[in-house]
């Protein structure tokens, strides 16, 4: 892994969250995207080389709805980012991690994407991220 991509916190209403963190970084976000096969709204904030990933479910059977009902706003998740997210996977996997999707997909920010599963994890949703190239 070479470094934290970007960390991703969930919220119940993206208009709302951008206005905080709009005031919190000084400037507006820089990306917005739908990721319609995770039911998911999008927007991403530079913070010097950090990005944070705002999250808002567009259905209730989304991951990040299901979520914010458990444990309410807050971090959702660490993105890592990888080179080869194939070749990461099966070694994270031979070491004894759940993966929560084998085969990466796409994600927000021209990313593809695996999930490591909390319980491997100490509790912490692990992304791994590869630019698409």
């Amino acid at each position: 892994m070479n470094k934290i991509e970007h960390i991703g916190i969930a919220v119940a209403n993206l208009a709302d969250s951008l206005l905080i963190y709009e005031k919190l970084f000084g400037e507006p976000a820089y990306k917005h995207e739908q990721i319609a096969s995770e039911g998911v709204n999008t927007a991403f904030f530079r913070n010097g080389p950090n990005k944070i990933e705002l999250l808002e479910a567009t259905n209730p059977a989304s991951p990040i709805a299901k979520f914010i009902a458990k444990k309410g706003e807050g971090m959702h998740h660490i993105a890592f980012e990888v080179n080869d997210i194939v070749t990461e996977i099966a070694r994270l996997k031979s070491e004894g991690f759940i993966i929560l999707n084998e085969t990466p997909k796409k994600g927000a920010d021209n990313k593809l994407v695996a999930f490591l599963h909390p319980k491997s994890t100490n509790g912490v949703l692990i992304e791994l991220c590869q630019e698409i190239r």
